[in-house]
């Protein structure tokens, strides 16, 4: 399998950053929640996604990847306001700049793991089933990707 492109989810990551000033900013016609909110769960996925691909057991793997699934990573696209982020990738009630920084720096060595990760690392999602190497730095994208575009509606 060749190599994955963590490029994009490094340009991501700095776009994110961007936005951490402005991370108690509201705008409720567009969000429920803070930018800080956003910021912290897209910080929390790519960190929970990556520590899960790293302890799981790559000969445990079974594609049953959804076609649902498939429709959403090739299209780039997840929809507003259809799903729930799961309780272990929720924000708490008080969100620190520290620990939006913290992550972040996290999220960073977190990346650069991927490459390292044997090809069928993977991690189970809720909606999608399990996701390899193979397709998680097209999720990660899309998914960090979903909720910097709320933040910058946000911010309009």
């Amino acid at each position: 399998m060749k190599a994955v492109n963590t490029k994009i989810l490094e340009n991501r990551l700095a776009l994110l950053e961007s936005y951490i000033p402005s991370f108690e900013d509201t705008n409720t016609k567009v969000s429920k929640v803070p930018v800080a909110w956003h910021l912290d769960h897209s910080l929390k996925v790519i960190n929970t996604v990556i520590i899960n691909m790293q302890k799981s057991d790559p000969a445990l793997y079974e594609n049953n990847f959804k076609f649902l699934g498939k429709v959403f990573l090739k299209l780039g696209f997840f929809p507003r306001g259809k799903a729930r982020a799961p309780k272990y990738v929720k924000p708490p009630e008080v969100i620190l700049k520290s620990a939006i920084s913290t992550q972040l720096a996290e999220a960073k060595q977190h990346i650069k793991a991927i490459q390292d990760l044997d090809e069928n690392a993977y991690f189970k999602h809720p909606l999608f089933g399990n996701t390899n190497k193979f397709r998680v730095a097209r999720f990660l994208d899309t998914h960090t990707n979903h909720h910097l575009k709320i933040v910058k509606s946000m911010l309009k």
